[in-house]
């Protein structure tokens, strides 16, 4: 399953490192490239929620084959039949909605068969290794930019949700018991269930959770859609040629942040998850802010700034996700799972709108000030969480 994850996200970070080249080939102004990259999130939107309560009624791995078979279309369409705005805008729109049929129900196939162990070191290696199909998707889709064009960029980067679907159906055996085979006899109340999720948040635990995955999205995928074109001003504004490509330097940050998932989850076993949380937060909108300050400087203090703002803002991701799965009861799981993603993946969808608007009217990305306004936007988010949180236990 973590090879698998890895093959359904290497398309997650094509529009990233593809941004400048469509931006000029299309004529598009920062505000609609950074919507481009926030439609992903409304697809992903869009699905997540029946994908995760339909693994409460069948076996994930049913949802998820649907789902990578999703995302393949999605690829290939940007790949063939993309010609501007608005049809990128349709198949962006189905990529994210494939990776809401892949991911939250790629978690369930393993929570659904693991019995035995601690299984929030599961939960933080599957959600750390999102961070190497990130990074693999960086790298990959820079490579094959610089030896094509767009359009095999996506092409190419479609042969992995292949890959995968051909993983699960082979070797993930399906669940025989008798209530994975229930009849599929869906409502809207099924897709959306309203009453379950009030269930889910009465839960002051989970809704802290959830909530703290909103800001957390809302600044980390912000963060990875415009970090390529953010390297590439960094290169523009200094006398000496960086060591590496802006997609090679975003494609070895997101690495950085496995091991900060991971260790981050180990961290708060010991020390509380939501003691863990605040101090990652705080991190996280100090270095963010820190490296928007960055351009011009040299540019191993640019890499320093972005892997420790990249450490902080993963290291409480699986945390997060951890304390949400152990913190809600087996019956609502599904159902609490697919809010968590769902309202996570909103903050998602907001991020990269807000950057680039916040860079348009800040007088564009060629004014290093611009840059400082767009991730201050992003980063402060988390502090205000923290705040609130505290806030609210005092008051208590």
């Amino acid at each position: 399953m973590l090879c698998s994850q890895v093959l359904t996200l290497l398309g997650f970070a094509s529009y990233a490192v593809t941004l400048n080249t469509l931006q000029q080939e299309w004529n598009l102004s920062n505000f609609q490239s950074g919507f481009i990259a926030s439609i992903f999130f409304f697809g992903y939107i869009g699905f997540v929620s029946c994908a995760t309560v339909l693994t409460d009624r069948l076996d994930a791995r049913k949802i998820y084959l649907i789902g990578v078979g999703i995302e393949f279309i999605g690829l290939i369409g940007l790949a063939t039949l993309t010609t501007g705005f608005y049809s990128a805008l349709f198949f962006m729109f189905l990529n994210g909605a494939g990776v809401a049929g892949a991911y939250m129900p790629g978690l369930k196939i393993i929570t659904d068969r693991v019995k035995t162990g601690e299984l929030t070191r599961y939960i933080s290696f599957y959600t750390a290794f999102f961070g190497v199909g990130v990074g693999l998707s960086y790298l990959l889709s820079g490579i094959i930019l610089a030896s094509f064009n767009w359009h095999y960029v996506y092409g190419l980067i479609a042969i992995g949700p292949l890959l995968a679907w051909l993983i699960v159906y082979f070797l993930i055996e399906p669940l025989t018991e008798k209530k994975w085979h229930n009849s599929l006899n869906l409502h809207w109340a099924d897709i959306f269930p309203i009453d379950r999720w009030k269930l889910v948040l009465k839960n002051k635990d989970a809704s802290t959770y959830i909530w703290g995955y909103v800001v957390h999205s809302l600044e980390l995928f912000a963060s990875r859609s415009w970090l390529v074109a953010f390297f590439l001003i960094c290169a523009s504004s200094t006398d000496h040629p960086p060591l590496l490509s802006g997609t090679e330097s975003a494609s070895l940050i997101n690495f950085f942040g496995v091991p900060a998932s991971i260790l981050g989850n180990e961290i708060a076993i010991r020390i509380g998850r939501k003691k863990w949380i605040y101090i990652a937060m705080v991190l996280s909108t100090i270095f963010g802010i820190l490296l928007s300050l960055s351009i011009g400087q040299a540019w191993w203090l640019v890499m320093i700034f972005a892997i420790l703002h990249s450490l902080f803002i993963m290291a409480d991701s699986a945390t997060l996700t951890a304390g949400l799965v152990t913190s809600t009861s087996d019956q609502l799981k599904g159902a609490a799972m697919g809010l968590h993603s769902m309202m996570g993946f909103g903050g998602g969808l907001l991020g990269p709108s807000i950057f680039g608007y916040i860079l348009d009217i800040s007088g564009g990305q060629q004014q290093p000030i611009a840059w400082v306004f767009a991730y201050t936007s992003i980063v402060i988010w988390g502090c205000v969480f923290v705040v609130y949180q505290l806030k609210r236990k005092t008051t208590n």
